[in-house]
């Protein structure tokens, strides 16, 4: 049986010679992403701002009242309550930030939950809620803080990993790539205003991940023909680069998508947040190995004689003093 193949084998698509356009366009992206979260700012979940949740099942209801539910809690006089169904139609969770008076009365969390609940019975006739969680002021900052270090850390061992594996110019190619991705990312949700919670930080977390290896996919294939062809210009090499990834990167960006759009489509609303992060994710970590990775080792001149294998080191030490300076 003839197997099936998305992308021939004999691609020659000239990606390198739109670099300077692209990279202008993402450098815009990335500088009109920071002025979204500096103007906007970001839609922090109750995981990061501290707050209660609540989830409840209107057992006498099709569907929740989720638009009456919401003016009616915001008469109380606690702010705008984040409802959203969970679950079933008439499931849904309502979410609150925390009273300006909790930091000097933590009690006032809790009070602000029973008028809530009372709420609930009198108006709506719910007997019962399904969970009531809260976060603490003090917890919610360190969970914000430890999600931005968790971020920031990741993308440092990772740029530390490719340069050790290949050469600098690898690693700090790498490393504008990632940032560039989790800019983009931060923009998107500063400009939607979805929620960003812990649920983000773990998409950011796996775009990082998948970025990182369709870049490597590509830095690998790099440094294979820097060794074979060592006459060859550099764009030229990394468009061949490139083209000879591309069925791959095609058929696993493909795969991906399949399954996010399944998961944003029918999946439940609690992880519409990552997965609508996750889907937008493949397409600037594949955008970004091409446009972003690659046109980086042309600025920094990587080439045959700047980029030495460690199974050449014998060869480099001779060409320096002898086969005696070796070790």
């Amino acid at each position: 049986m003839k197997l099936l193949k998305l992308v021939p084998d004999d691609t020659n698509i000239g990606f390198l010679k739109w670099r300077n356009i692209a990279m202008g366009i993402s450098i815009l992206m990335i500088i009109g992403s920071f002025a979204l979260v500096a103007a906007k700012g970001l839609n922090f979940g109750v995981d990061f701002v501290g707050g209660q949740m609540i989830q409840v099942t209107f057992a006498d209801r099709e569907e929740a009242p989720i638009t009456e539910l919401r003016e009616s809690i915001g008469n109380l006089g606690y702010g705008e309550a984040t409802i959203q169904r969970f679950g079933e139609p008439n499931q849904v969770s309502i979410r609150m930030r925390l009273p300006e008076e909790a930091v000097e009365r933590p009690e006032a969390a809790n009070e602000m939950t029973a008028e809530i609940v009372g709420l609930l019975k009198t108006e709506y006739g719910v007997e019962s809620t399904d969970s009531v969680d809260s976060v603490s002021g003090k917890v919610s900052e360190e969970l914000l803080s430890k999600g931005v270090w968790s971020l920031v850390g990741a993308m440092m061992a990772i740029s530390l990993y490719i340069w050790i594996r290949f050469e600098w110019q690898f690693g700090l190619g790498a490393l504008f790539a990632l940032f560039h991705d989790v800019s983009l990312t931060f923009g998107f949700f500063a400009l939607t205003q979805l929620e960003f919670n812990l649920n983000i930080v773990a998409a950011l977390l796996t775009i990082i991940g998948y970025s990182l290896n369709d870049t490597i996919v590509v830095y690998d294939r790099v440094r294979e023909n820097l060794k074979k062809y060592r006459k060859m210009d550099i764009i030229a090499l990394l468009d061949l680069s490139v083209n000879e990834t591309l069925a791959r990167t095609v058929m696993t960006s493909l795969t991906m998508l399949i399954a996010l759009v399944a998961l944003i489509v029918w999946g439940p609303d609690v992880i519409f947040g990552f997965s609508v992060a996750m889907f937008l994710g493949v397409f600037i970590g594949t955008y970004s190995s091409v446009y972003m990775a690659a046109p980086v080792l042309i600025w920094l001149k990587v080439g045959p004689d700047s980029f030495v294998p460690a199974d050449s080191a014998t060869e480099k030490a001779e060409k320096i003093g002898g086969p005696e300076q070796v070790g």
